[in-house]
């Protein structure tokens, strides 16, 4: 009886793997080398900021498309977009280089506590109770939901001032930081010449006194940037200014009247003082 049974299962188990085996052979897809070749070149780190869940689907994406002007790996960048080109033998626009952000500039000294939450540290579950242990509800909570995200380790809490800070030569604006933030205080922008770039580092959109009396370097859209600005790069939309990185010319007049120091200039020398004429 014993061995009827273990026959009966072994030759249901063998005809099982014949069947398996036909269908794989029948339906089998060679898949094109060229995929597995772009697959070797990318970072392989799956962050997603290509717009595909994977390395091997954006693999896949490259090969498949006519052309590569709408795709791009940010955490490879150039180069890694030129290896691409050069394996499928198409051509590729180089992209400016960008790097996320952190637009809030709400420093204990500018933003103090007003209450403690004693909860988990989670900045999308604070999101969803109420804005934060301070006056403004739009700053960074500083528990570190876009730290966890990053895989490259180009982001980390200071803990001085609670907020988030961007390591630039680890920063491949992936985009995932962005996506993490339920404030969303973090934008990729453009990494400027020589690592140049300025911005409004606040999205406050309360009124002047709401927004001043929460946080003293936040941004009260005076205007007063806005008149400086000869580009035409900044606009003012809900008390809240923003400066368009492609038409900023870098020109530093903007930051020179910020009444509350809301505008960031980043890896600039140091402005010249000005020398009065002696007038004796």
């Amino acid at each position: 009886m014993i061995i009827s049974v273990i026959i009966s299962l072994g030759s249901i188990g063998a005809i099982g793997a014949i069947i398996l085996y036909l269908v794989s052979v029948k339906f089998h897809v060679d898949e094109d080398p060229h995929i597995v070749s772009v697959t070797e070149v990318l970072p392989g780190a799956n962050c997603g900021g290509c717009g595909f869940p994977g390395c091997s689907s954006f693999a896949i994406a490259c090969v498949n498309a006519v052309s590569l002007d709408n795709l791009n790996c940010p955490a490879g960048g150039n180069q890694t977009m030129t290896l691409v080109a050069n394996i499928l033998g198409k051509e590729v626009n180089t992209k400016e280089p960008k790097i996320a952000v952190i637009k809030c500039n709400g420093v204990c000294e500018a933003r103090p506590l007003t209450c403690h939450y004693d909860g988990a540290k989670k900045c999308a579950i604070i999101a969803l109770l109420y804005g934060g242990e301070t006056d403004c509800s739009y700053g960074c909570f500083g528990f570190g939901d876009c730290v966890e995200a990053c895989t490259f380790d180009a982001i980390h809490i200071n803990p001085e001032t609670r907020i988030a800070e961007i390591t630039e030569d680890r920063c491949t604006a992936c985009g995932a930081c962005v996506n993490a933030c339920p404030k969303k205080i973090i934008e990729l922008r453009k990494k400027g010449p020589k690592s140049r770039r300025i911005y409004i580092s606040c999205v406050n959109k309360a009124t002047e006194d709401v927004a001043r009396k929460a946080c003293a370097n936040a941004c009260t859209g005076c205007g007063e940037c806005l008149t400086a600005c000869e580009f035409q790069a900044i606009s003012i939309a809900n008390n809240v200014a923003y400066i368009d990185d492609t038409k900023c010319r870098l020109c530093r007049k903007c930051s020179s009247v910020c009444p509350t120091g809301s505008i960031l200039e980043i890896n600039f020398p140091p402005k010249k003082k000005t020398v009065q004429p002696d007038n004796a």
